[in-house]
This record gives C-alpha cells, structure tokens and sequence, in this order.
C-alpha cells in the first residue's frame, strides 16, 4: 500500500523542488516590480557557480578525487567562446557546445594523465596542469594576455535577445536545470555506483573486475565538460575573459563551494556556491575583511557539519 501511494504523491523533496524552480522562474518578475533589477546578474552569477562547483562535486564528493585544478576548464570554455566571438562565431548554439568540447579534451588529457596518480600526486598534476594553461593564456597577448579578451557582445541564441539581462537568466537557469538532472542520472546509474565504490573501496572494486581507471576518467571527462560549459555563460556574463579564471584561487573556491554545500550530495554544489557568493556579496557590504568572517564559517561548518549545508537541511527535515 505504501509503495503504491508513493507512486502517486510525490515525496517532499520533489515538492520542495518544484517550489524553488517556480521561486527562481518568477525571481526576475519579482526583482523587477521592486526596482531591483541589479540582483537579476547575481542570481545569474550564482545559477553558473552552480553548475562549476557541481561539476567539481561529481569528481571531488562522489569519486574522491581532489582535483585542484578544476578551474581550468572552466577558463577553457570561457576562452572558447572569447576566442570564436573574436573571429565572428556568435552563435551559442556553436560556441557553447565548442566550449564543452575543447574542456572536455582537455579533462581527457589531463585525466588520462593524472589518474595514473594517488592522494597529493593527484593533486599537485592537476594544479601543474591548470597553471600551464594559466601561464599559456597570459603568455598569449593576441587575446589580451594578462588583461584579459573583451567580448563584443553576448552570444546570440535564435530570437532570444541574450544582452536582457532577464533572457540571459533564464537560458541559464534551464541549463544549470539541464546539468542538474545529468548529474542526478549519472550519480544513480551504474557508473556513479561504481564511482561512489572505488572511492569507499577501490582494492575491493578491483577484486570484483570493476574498471576503476575507465570510470574515474570517464567522470573526470563529464565533469570538464560541465566546467566548460560554466565558463562559456560565465564569459558571457562578465563580457570578457581573463586567465585570471584559470588560477588555482579560482580551484580553490570552487572546492570551497563543494566543503560549505555538502561533498558527495547531489545539491552540495549549488547550496555551496549560493551560500558562499551571497555571504560575500552581504559582508562586503559591511565590512572590507569579510574573508575572515567567511573564513570562521567555513571553519564552523567543517567542524559542526561535516556534510556541509546538504546535511543540516536533510538531517533538519529527517523524521524522528
């Protein structure tokens, strides 16, 4: 009885959802009646963080493997479509599958690579890695080097008017939907499963015949593309990209985007990147050393929720 009344009333994580989808669907209606318009870029801001940190989270949370490095592929895709623009390919339709693509290559490269590798080897490859390509793009002074490659303007998709702010957020809040529900089916189809055991137990996963090195790569690569994908609207979005994207700060705050939201939970990702761009933007406000009171939250959520904000709210709406 119970497993038959559960096919027909969703549970209350699918309507919490759907509350927050229809809240984000009609937030720039909402932001607009108050003359609020400004909030609609940072809400944007946030949906592509999302995406990038999630990204991170399908490697770093589900398979263990802490990449820091991460932030170049979202430079990749974001140089992409700088770089297409500036020789006349506008079209999203082009540019941001481009994007994808070459950050794709390159996680296949690297990973191919890295993943040879365990623990602080891993790490200092996939560092080494990034900040080759950091030093690359600013070595390139065809495409601004160190200051970076203007964007004449936001790429154009169908009858869309993507320089509205408003149609921009929307376009990018279906596709952080879009990379949202990838993630969910890959995490719960076979290889997240044996993603998620090579990283509880890799000698055991190679006793059984498991392909740990083929399913590590295989998310890594995944996890590239999305990256690219975040740094394709986030090119977008700032008008210009800059190597400054590609530094291993930029790793390092997506990581910390991962640890606030939650490692190895589906929305860790996007909790984190809300939480830590919105904590930023309210204590800039008051204070110019607000990264010492991020700084103690961090610290505070480490120490008193080691499952991030993704575990305070499933253990606050656990039953009894």
């Amino acid at each position: 009885m119970s497993s038959s009344s559960s096919l027909h009333h969703p549970g209350p994580g699918r309507w919490l959802l759907l509350a927050l989808l229809v809240a984000l669907i009609a937030l720039p209606l909402g932001l607009k009646a108050f003359g609020l318009e400004f909030y609609t870029g940072v809400a944007t801001r946030l949906m592509i963080f999302a995406i990038a940190a999630s990204s991170l989270n399908l490697i770093l949370g589900f398979g263990g493997m802490v990449s820091f490095g991460h932030a170049a592929f979202v430079g990749l895709g974001a140089y992409t479509v700088g770089i297409l623009m500036d020789a006349g390919v506008r079209e999203a339709w082009i540019a941001w599958p481009t994007a994808m693509l070459v950050s794709g290559l390159a996680a296949a490269l690297i990973g191919a690579i890295s993943l040879r590798t365990r623990g602080v080897y891993f790490i200092m490859i996939t560092l080494a890695f990034a900040q080759m390509f950091y030093y690359l793009m600013v070595s390139l002074k065809a495409y601004g080097g160190e200051d970076g490659l203007p964007l004449a303007q936001r790429s154009s998709l169908g009858g869309l008017d993507l320089q509205v702010d408003e149609s921009f957020y929307y376009v990018v809040l279906a596709l952080a939907a879009l990379a949202l529900w990838v993630m969910q089916r890959v995490v719960n189809s076979p290889l997240g499963w044996l993603l998620q055991g090579a990283k509880e137990n890799e000698q055991r996963m190679l006793a059984v015949g498991a392909p740990v090195f083929a399913v590590r790569w295989q998310a890594f690569v995944l996890a590239g593309a999305l990256a690219g994908l975040a740094g394709a609207l986030l090119a977008n979005l700032n008008g210009m990209v800059s190597p400054h994207l590609m530094h291993w700060s930029q790793s390092g705050q997506l990581m910390i985007m991962v640890i606030l939201g939650g490692a190895g939970t589906l929305w860790g990702g996007a909790l984190g990147a809300a939480a830590l761009l919105l904590l930023e933007e309210l204590l800039a406000g008051y204070t110019m050393h607000w990264q010492m009171g991020l700084g103690l939250l961090l610290l505070l959520v480490v120490l008193f929720a080691p499952r991030g904000l993704a575990g305070l709210v499933k253990r606050g709406g656990a039953k009894p």
